[in-house]
C-alpha cells in the first residue's frame, strides 16, 4: 500500500497548479495536482508529452478512465469514489495508482481493506 503524507514516510510533495507558469515554479521532485480534469486537461498533456508526473483529483470513472489515458502517475479520490474506480483499474492494468484523500491515520487500515493502491494525507498537498 502506498502512504503519502506520513510524517514517518518520506514522500515527495503534491503541489496543487492551475497554470503552464503554476507547472514551471514546481520543483523538480514535486507532484503536480491538477483539478478538475475538465479544466485542467491541457496541463495534463503538456505533463505528458514534458515526461512531468502529475496526479488528478477525480470524482467519476469517466475522469479516471481519462487520467489514466493522459498517463497521470495518481489520481486521488474519496473513499466511495476509490472503492468503485479500484476494481476497475485493476482489470484493465491501470499504470496510475488510486489514493484516497485522508486526514486521520486512523483512516489507513479502512482503506486497505477496499484494497486500494494508497492513502494521501492532506498534508502532503500544497
Amino acid at each position: 500500500m502506498i502512504i503519502i503524507g506520513h510524517p514517518w514516510i518520506k514522500s515527495n510533495r503534491f503541489f496543487k497548479v492551475f497554470s503552464i507558469e503554476g507547472i514551471k515554479k514546481s520543483e523538480a521532485n514535486d507532484i503536480i495536482l491538477l483539478e478538475p480534469l475538465v479544466d485542467s486537461h491541457t496541463y495534463a498533456q503538456h505533463c505528458q508529452a514534458n515526461a512531468i508526473p502529475f496526479a488528478v483529483v477525480v470524482n467519476t470513472l469517466d475522469d479516471a478512465l481519462f487520467a489514466n489515458a493522459l498517463g497521470a502517475k495518481y489520481i486521488i479520490c474519496e473513499e466511495d469514489d476509490a472503492l468503485m474506480i479500484q476494481p476497475i483499474a485493476q482489470e484493465y492494468l491501470f499504470d496510475t495508482r488510486i489514493l484516497v484523500l485522508i486526514h486521520s491515520e486512523k483512516e489507513i487500515s479502512k482503506i486497505a481493506r477496499g484494497h486500494v493502491d494508497g492513502v494521501i494525507f492532506a498534508e502532503a498537498i500544497c
